[in-house]
């Protein structure tokens, strides 16, 4: 089975995994629904069996229908993107990385950075 974290995603399959992590289980016909410029109900059924062999989600039997649920939990996900994203776009650099988000156009609140702040703190206390 290929592993899940290091499978590439089409748009319209990360717009799919945006619905399976919001929800922890949907239906295909939930995926449909919220989709943006949706296609078929087949073409969603046809991406979810995609989705299920490149080991992203699971399906279990829900009376007459599949209820898809995603295989790795968002936090990891999360980590296992992050990481991608800084050895491709930053060179391995996480201070080039947060640096771009710190310049991005939308800015960040009062408490965004006193968070970050934090954060940089417990990280130089524990080495890191």
């Amino acid at each position: 089975m290929p592993d899940a974290l290091t499978t590439q995603l089409s748009r319209r399959e990360r717009q799919i995994m945006d619905v399976v992590y919001r929800h922890g289980k949907v239906t295909a016909a939930e995926v449909l629904a919220e989709l943006p410029d949706p296609p078929s109900y087949s073409a969603v059924r046809a991406m979810l069996r995609l989705l299920e062999e490149k080991g992203h989600i699971r399906h279990e039997q829900d009376g007459p229908r599949y209820v898809f649920l995603p295989t790795v939990n968002r936090d990891k996900a999360r980590r296992s993107a992050m990481r991608h994203l800084v050895r491709t776009f930053f060179d391995g650099s996480t201070e080039d990385a947060v640096a771009a988000l710190l310049q991005n156009d939308n800015g960040m609140s009062d408490a965004e950075l006193e968070r970050l702040s934090q954060l940089i703190d417990s990280a130089k206390k524990e080495g890191r």
